[in-house]
């Protein structure tokens, strides 16, 4: 990267190859003009004012516009933009833009136009700060527009789109993808294929936008159409954001197994292309593990392994733990511990579900040993409200998990076994059936039918379908329960 470009910021986003060192060593450049440059250079930390007017006394010293001029202005109009002198950035910046068309190369006047617009984009932190951002779009279309330069025309376009879809301008944004697409396509209206990048950006756009205003039908359409272009390389960071918003399209129709295969692609590309956005991808790769109820750590693949032991990512790590060891409370200290796990809306929107998951399971595992407790006993061992006990169990007796019967006055709960019902009432009719076979048996040998049997395997069944016999009184059933607890 050229030292005249200080304040370059990345712009990895539209441009795809490696920018390589400039060559100010301009030998033929008129040497007053150079001196000028660099002492201005040396000078602008300290005395940004002075440094300003060192950086525009540079092309008046030219005979034709050349690149040196081009440098100074660049230089002079970020220092301006710093200082909030917005009035004064934008008319040299209309004189920058007058450069492009002979004084340097195209490449170079891409770079730095896209360059100068990440860098005015970053810094509009006010209303008049936006004013003048918006006026330097303007400018820098009509500029490309004339000049017939159509592929910087586009990234500019794109540049603002996503400007409109950080600011949530959701209007202005349909608007100006409908004519990007326009450009982007044929004259029989087909997709012009030697565009595939720009609109896969494009589908990227309109993507998040409809995740934002969950609409899921058009974003599906527009996922589905996405993945059908064949015609791009594109950037890893634009599949990023494509995968990440099907993983959550996915994840709000309940299709946990495609939403984890997205988020593990999402993963893979912001990975790839060294976003930060990896490492909250790879947290909802981790939620969507628990929400499938697997046994398989996120962690396990060679792509996921280096960030096991991440930091950033430490709370999920403890989660899947804590859910794959059906620990109940060590999952609950979890979230109390890191309350930021939460501060991400998608997370918030679909932990809940985990955690009524896990405090289910947890219910299910304490009341295995007693056929009758009370709510209060479960609310004290898991340690949630009575009301989300009442309503677990309610699910659980409708989801025919639990044969059982609340009493919500008492705040009681009684256990009925279906399938013991079923089999005391089989071997009730199985004895009868032979205590009838025996009495027949004996008439026939001239035997009293009304003398007590003697049939080893006779047993008698409750009104209530409970087992009075030897083996029912031997395994606790009957009258009595196995267990109570208050």
């Amino acid at each position: 990267m050229s030292d005249d470009d200080d304040f370059m910021q990345d712009s990895g986003d539209e441009d795809y190859d490696f920018e390589y060192e400039d060559a100010d060593e301009d030998e033929s450049g008129d040497i007053g003009i150079e001196n000028k440059y660099y002492n201005a250079k040396q000078i602008k930390l300290d005395n940004p004012e002075e440094a300003v007017d060192e950086f525009l006394g540079i092309a008046p010293m030219e005979q034709d516009k050349s690149e040196w001029g081009f440098k100074g202005l660049k230089q002079a109009i970020k220092l301006e933009f710093k200082l909030g002198r917005y009035s004064d950035t934008v008319e040299h910046y209309r004189e920058l833009l007058t450069y492009v068309k002979s004084a340097v190369t195209r490449n170079y006047s891409e770079k730095s136009i896209n360059n100068m617009l990440d860098f005015i984009e970053k810094g509009s932190d006010n209303a008049e700060a936006y004013q003048c951002m918006e006026q330097f779009y303007s400018l820098t279309l009509e500029s490309f527009q004339n000049t017939n330069n159509e592929r910087l025309w586009l990234k500019t376009n794109i540049k603002l789109a996503r400007l409109w879809l950080e600011r949530k301008q959701y209007g202005q944004l349909a608007k100006k993808v409908r004519e990007l697409h326009r450009a982007c396509q044929n004259e029989d209206g087909s997709d012009d294929t030697s565009k595939g990048t720009y609109l896969l950006e494009l589908y990227a756009l309109e993507i998040q936008m409809f995740a934002e205003t969950k609409n899921n039908k058009r974003l599906k359409v527009l996922y589905q159409r996405a993945l059908r272009v064949r015609s791009a390389v594109p950037h890893p960071k634009i599949m990023g954001i494509i995968r990440e918003c099907g993983g959550k399209m996915h994840m709000s129709e309940e299709n946990w197994k495609e939403a984890q295969s997205d988020f593990f692609e999402s993963f893979r590309n912001y990975d790839e292309a060294g976003s930060i956005q990896r490492i909250q991808v790879l947290k909802y790769l981790v939620l969507t593990t628990m929400l499938m109820k697997s046994d398989i750590n996120p962690f396990d693949s060679q792509e996921t392994k280096p960030y096991r032991n991440d930091p950033r990512i430490s709370a999920m790590t403890d989660l899947v733990d804590a859910f794959q060891r059906d620990d109940i409370h060590a999952y609950e200290a979890v979230l109390s511990k890191h309350p930021d796990v939460l501060a991400d809306p998608f997370i918030a929107e679909n932990i809940d579900e985990v955690s009524r998951n896990m405090r289910t399971k947890a219910v299910l595992k304490l009341i295995a040993p007693y056929t009758r407790f009370t709510l209060q006993f479960i609310s004290k061992h898991i340690k949630i409200a009575v009301p989300e006990v009442l309503d677990i169990l309610s699910f659980l007796i409708l989801d025919k998990k639990l044969n059982a019967k609340i009493d919500q006055d008492n705040g009681t709960v009684v256990v009925e076994s279906a399938s013991d019902v079923e089999r005391l009432r089989a071997v009730g009719e199985w004895s009868s059936a032979l205590r009838s076979l025996w009495q027949t048996t004996l008439k026939s040998e001239g035997l009293r039918a009304n003398e007590p049997s003697r049939f080893p395997f006779e047993s008698s069944v409750g009104d209530e379908g409970r087992s009075t016999g030897p083996r029912a009184r031997k395994e606790g059933r009957g009258k009595q329960p196995a267990k109570w607890v208050a």
